[in-house]
């Protein structure tokens, strides 16, 4: 049963994440493509937001973080799967979003989101395993389950609101 929920929020988590990533939380996708903007940096760490004349981090944080339960939800959902083939498949993942950007012309293709993006994945992933010593992995997985769809219902208000509020 915990599988079927886990495999069922990952699928979920993964549409909400190309949602944010992709079409910036917009359900107007001629809106999105109208203000395309197609620029590609392959520097690692080149050029972060500068704000107030000061280097802004936010963004590589905000894009570590939010992939965080991308490697709880893969490891809840694939125990039998080895470590690297998940971490593959969240840097194939993000591989594809920063290709799609850049096609698309929908945002900035940047080699520091697939690094930030696969590293949030990693820290998932370790997170799972870290806690899987101490915790057993029924408990864990229902713990994941049950903060993912709390998170889930949270974001789902929180947009509700956002769309009422306009």
């Amino acid at each position: 049963m915990e599988k079927t929920v886990s495999r069922g929020l990952l699928v979920i988590y993964l549409v909400i994440l190309i949602w944010f990533v992709l079409f910036k939380l917009t359900f107007s996708i001629p809106s999105l493509l109208a203000g395309a903007n197609r620029t590609l940096n392959l520097i690692p760490f080149a050029a972060p937001a500068i704000k107030n004349g000061r280097v802004n981090y936010g963004e590589m944080i905000m894009n570590c973080v939010i992939f965080i339960p991308f490697g709880l939800l893969l490891s809840a959902s694939f125990k039998k799967a080895k470590f690297l083939p998940k971490l593959g498949f969240i840097l194939a993942f993000s591989f594809i979003v920063e290709l799609l950007q850049y096609i698309f012309g929908i945002g900035a293709t940047d080699i520091t989101d697939l690094i930030t993006n696969t590293l949030g994945g990693f820290l998932g992933l370790q997170l799972y395993d870290l806690s899987n010593k101490y915790i057993s992995s029924k408990n864990l997985d229902r713990a994941i389950i049950v903060i993912g769809i709390l998170l889930l219902l949270a974001s789902l208000f929180m947009r509700f609101i956002f769309i009422i509020l306009r």
